[in-house]
């Protein structure tokens, strides 16, 4: 039976090089036979974290602030697997990225000690330039803070324009990254 993914994808561009590379893993693990959920954080209006510790009183609905992260709640909560796309932005995630997974506390809430539910996840970005380095620091970090399995990274650098991807051994990395998961 394949695992439910949901993807977190921080591009505001939503035909860009980070979508691209979102669309190349979903095929690899769609082929395997998983479920892939993708929101395009880009277009939904969701606000940041007020860090008022007043989530986690209802799991259907654990944040205070109602807005689109109600969407996410639920196929987070179902996911086996997290996905975070984004571009790299002042070397790291973008801030619509960032603004959702901080929101994502809600759930933890949910516990009496806080804990995250257990995940597994993989981190695939695209930029201009190729300082992936300070992201990279922070999702492992981030991934051994909270427990989750690390699948893999598919980092892209040297694309700008909408489109600079296509043909960029990257692409294919995503695919293969996808069909990993098991």
């Amino acid at each position: 039976m394949g695992k439910k993914i949901v993807v977190l994808n921080g591009s505001p561009r939503k035909n860009g090089n980070t979508s691209a590379l979102v669309k190349a893993f979903r095929e690899g693990a769609e082929s395997a036979g998983h479920t892939v959920t993708e929101f395009w954080l880009g277009g939904m209006k969701i606000n940041g974290c007020r860090g008022c510790c007043a989530g986690g009183k209802n799991p259907e609905s654990p944040c205070v602030q109602k807005d689109d992260m109600e969407k996410i709640y639920p196929a987070y909560k179902e996911a086996d697997v997290v996905v975070l796309a984004s571009p790299l932005y002042y070397w790291t995630i973008s801030g619509q990225l960032k603004c959702a997974f901080d929101r994502l506390f809600a759930v933890a809430e949910c516990d009496p000690n806080y804990a995250n539910p257990h995940k597994e996840s993989a981190l695939l970005m695209a930029a201009e330039g190729n300082g992936f380095e300070e992201t990279v620091y922070w999702y492992d970090r981030l991934m051994g803070h909270i427990g989750w399995k690390d699948w893999g990274k598919v980092l892209c650098g040297g694309v700008m324009a909408v489109g600079d991807i296509e043909g960029k051994p990257e692409l294919e990395e995503a695919k293969k990254l996808g069909a990993s998961i098991k």
